[in-house]
């Protein structure tokens, strides 16, 4: 292994976990001599320096992480916003409403309901701070269950998940034989 990709490896491992790594985690996890990995954790942060890189390594006791520099903190909180801002779309709020009437859920149950991958949608509400992990259940594979957190009451005004409205009863509901004639009339006409 040459110098490049000794350091590429270090940086891919700091840059996935996103939070401080010890250089012992560092060498286990690339198959890197400690004392090796902690002189390439030293060459990339120079680099980063000499480059004028938007990025630094930054050491937190005896540990690094991998960080943007607070000079563009302005900017990466602006684009943090603007995706935060962003309004669900149709299939998040969908997979939200399943969550919220029938937590806590698996991933594969609100796909069931909904008929379609949901998968991308609910790590995206667990991103936003939307749902989040209720633990496991006690079923094969031990599949994450979710539920909805204080941030999603808070953005729909909510301060329990009982004032949720009602669910839609029967009444007042087509029945899909209902929709068949409708359409057929519809196409008729």
């Amino acid at each position: 292994m040459n110098l490049e990709e000794g350091m590429a490896i270090i940086e891919a491992i700091m840059f996935a976990c996103a939070e401080p790594i010890t250089v012992d985690k560092l060498s286990k996890a690339s198959g890197i001599d400690t004392d090796t990995a902690a002189k390439l954790v030293s060459q990339l942060e120079r680099r980063y320096n000499v480059q004028g890189s938007g990025i630094q390594i930054i050491r937190l006791e005896n540990a690094f992480q991998i960080t943007t520099r607070p000079e563009y903190a302005p900017y990466v909180k602006a684009a943090l916003e603007n995706s935060k801002q962003t309004p669900l779309s149709q299939a998040a709020m969908e997979c939200l409403a399943v969550i919220a009437y029938n937590q806590p859920v698996t991933k594969g149950f609100v796909e069931q309901v909904r008929g379609i991958d949901s998968s991308s949608v609910v790590n995206t509400l667990a991103e936003r701070g939307l749902v989040e992990e209720a633990g496991r259940l006690e079923l094969p594979g031990r599949p994450i269950a979710y539920r909805t957190t204080d941030t999603f009451l808070r953005c729909f005004g909510l301060r329990s998940l009982k004032e949720l409205p009602e669910m839609p009863t029967q009444e007042g509901q087509l029945s899909l034989d209902e929709m068949e004639n409708d359409t057929q009339m519809t196409i008729e006409e």
